[in-house]
């Protein structure tokens, strides 16, 4: 995307936001809906306003390193600390039984064991 172009699809990505997410909230379904809503409106499966998706990868990363700047914000150390135990426990055990899943239904659709391993 050129100068003009970023500049153009912020605007419109700014402005759908403004928009749809109040009247999500106001319909009692959350912001986070209300974006994905704003997204699926302004994209190339609705109003088309944005139509090379790939062009907008920019945009995603940066909401990804904006989401994570604030969990860190609101991430209390010491009760991390005292959870540590069981949020690695259940991690680890997610992690876990997922591989066995995907392990299991690779298997299942004729791939080798050790691809199945691999995923």
């Amino acid at each position: 995307m050129e100068g003009q172009t970023l500049l153009t699809a912020g605007v419109i990505y700014l402005v759908a936001a403004v928009l749809i997410v109040p009247i999500a909230a106001r319909l009692g379904i959350g912001a986070v809906l209300g974006y994905l809503l704003a997204g699926i409106a302004i994209g190339p499966w609705g109003l088309g306003f944005i139509s090379d998706v790939d062009e907008i990868l920019h945009f995603s990363e940066l909401g990804v390193v904006f989401l994570m700047f604030i969990i860190g914000l609101e991430l209390n150390p010491a009760k991390l600390w005292a959870l540590r135990r069981s949020i690695f426990g259940v991690g680890a055990a997610q992690v876990l039984v997922s591989a066995a899943i995907l392990g299991v239904l690779l298997w299942l659709t004729n791939f080798s064991w050790q691809a199945a391993v691999i995923g």
